[in-house]
């Protein structure tokens, strides 16, 4: 997040590029591969991050690595960012042009944390009813996390569903609280 707002004008012009240039799908396919090159390989994001290796050298490399893979556009606008030496800008840009692409679509992430695995049934259903919820096309990613004792924690950008058991255990706790400083008030 410490590049954000430069990264949001990056996704937001190769966004531009790619709905202009009808790729939209194929610049989603390439940021992909390239985000999994760069969350598969240590070395490569240190060369991303190093102020020490020089552009031409980072471009030899980005060539080599991305030239055959990847398309024209999605090249030639790494190449853009690298030497205007943004290059460490790119994993915040990608998941930045995925949340653009997702707005635009109307498309919207639903992490979804029970305390046991959810049975496809029961995902379909949370899946459901999120959409309605929300009038949004749901991507459900499922967490599995025992503190919660059982029910569901929802996250769905900024918003944040709480129906565990857990939460419930504790607004009961603050009932009793409050209604014993009530009762001797």
């Amino acid at each position: 997040m410490k590049h954000y707002k430069v990264a949001r004008r990056y996704a937001a012009a190769l966004m531009a590029a790619s709905e202009e240039a009808k790729s939209l799908e194929k610049t989603t396919a390439d940021l992909e591969y390239v985000g999994k090159v760069i969350d598969n390989s240590r070395e490569f994001r240190l060369l991303l991050a190093s102020p020490v290796v020089s552009v031409e050298k980072k471009q030899g490399v980005m060539k080599e690595i991305f030239a055959k893979k990847i398309g024209t556009m999605t090249f030639q606008f790494i190449s853009l960012m690298v030497s205007k030496q943004r290059e460490n800008v790119l994993p915040e840009l990608i998941l930045q042009f995925q949340a653009l692409r997702d707005e635009k679509l109307g498309i919207a992430t639903a992490d979804v944390t029970s305390a046991t695995d959810l049975s496809p049934v029961q995902e379909k259903a949370v899946q459901a009813q999120l959409e309605k919820y929300t009038g949004k096309q749901i991507r459900l990613r499922t967490i599995v996390d025992g503190s919660i004792k059982g029910g569901l924690l929802v996250r769905i950008g900024d918003t944040v569903l709480d129906a565990s058991i857990k939460r419930q255990l504790e607004m009961l706790h603050e009932r009793f609280i409050y209604g014993d400083v009530n009762a001797s008030a």
